[in-house]
């Protein structure tokens, strides 16, 4: 268990997204993310995230308690008029129940999505190197790449997006890795040459980016683009031909993700080897039992996820004295 340097003074840590950045590390969250994996369930410490509504504007919210050091929440708030978001974690001392850290999430959102995944992707692949294929070349896709290049032994890698020139772009902010990066020509070659494929790109109008028919054997998906009912990734044909389906949180996975809402109007059916990767973690489901089958590994993000990164940045932060310390009187006080 992480102990984290709670600040005197009933000072609170604030870290920007550049202080985030600065000490952040991928073997430092998947680290984390492992440990807490590993844990026993606790369901009741993570309830179902919310979305409160209004005119033309959302905010979401998932919160919980990570073992017995610290709880949190992530916030978004979002506006879809001015396409503009903003992410906000605040961290609580368990013990003392003071805010001792506030960190802004963005950049927190992208890190532990590609650090969640990179530890599926490496418990799911066959052993050995791999070849793997980007569909998409944005952030998530960058994160994604260099997640699992952290714990993995990666042979090569194609990237295929609709844009050439970001295309371009990726393979040239991929260069200072050790394998080849390649431009692919198109989603279907990027399946077809890749052991992991990973799909890091919105649909453009809702329209599966990854078909079934494209999947060989032994196949590993990571699919994180389908969060909520409206978004679409993966045609139902993959889930129809996956062997196993492994969910970073089942019942919101089957629920409310788009792709699986899509299978289950198809009449496909999936529950049945649908497990979560907590289980794959502490070795409850095998996982992978041979090296022809096709596994998918579904995510729609989780505030263990969150805070787990989250707490040890903060952790990271206060040893190297990175970020500001404030006073901003926002103390627990006693009842009773």
């Amino acid at each position: 268990m992480n102990t984290m340097p709670f600040e005197p003074g009933n000072q609170t840590r604030v870290l920007s997204d550049s202080d985030v950045r600065q000490v952040f590390r991928w073997e430092l969250a998947i680290t984390a993310l492992r440990e807490a994996y590993r844990r026993p369930p606790a369901h009741a410490a993570y309830p179902r995230r919310t979305i409160a509504r209004g005119d033309g504007a959302w905010l979401r919210m998932m919160g919980g308690i990570a073992d017995r050091t610290v709880m949190g929440a992530k916030l978004i708030a979002g506006s879809p008029q001015s396409r503009r978001f903003a992410y906000l974690i605040p961290l609580f001392e368990q013990a003392s129940a003071d805010l001792v850290g506030l960190l802004d999430g963005n950049a927190i959102t992208g890190f532990r999505t590609a650090a969640t995944s990179a530890l599926a992707a490496d418990l799911l692949a066959p052993g050995g190197g791999v070849t793997v294929g980007m569909i998409g070349s944005g952030f998530e896709a960058r994160h994604h790449l260099r997640a699992l290049a952290s714990v993995r032994q990666i042979d090569e890698a194609f990237v295929f997006s609709p844009n050439p020139e970001s295309r371009a772009r990726f393979i040239a902010d991929m260069a200072d890795l050790p394998f080849p990066v390649r431009e692919a020509e198109s989603a279907e070659a990027v399946a077809r040459a890749s052991g992991v494929v990973i799909c890091a790109a919105r649909a453009r109008g809702e329209v599966p980016i990854l078909h079934g028919e494209w999947l060989g054997e032994g196949k590993t998906v990571v699919s994180i683009g389908s969060t909520v009912p409206e978004q679409r990734e993966v045609a139902t044909s993959v889930v129809a031909c996956a062997h196993l389906i492994v969910a970073d949180v089942v019942d919101e996975v089957v629920e409310e993700s788009g792709d699986m809402i899509a299978a289950v109007e198809d009449g496909i059916s999936f529950e049945e080897k649908t497990w979560a990767l907590a289980d794959v973690v502490r070795g409850c489901h095998p996982g992978r039992t041979n090296d022809r089958q096709t596994i998918v590994y579904k995510s729609v993000g989780s505030a263990m996820q969150d805070i787990v990164v989250a707490e040890a940045c903060l952790n990271e932060a206060a040893a190297r004295s990175i970020g500001n310390l404030v006073a901003l009187g926002i103390n627990a006080v006693r009842k009773g």
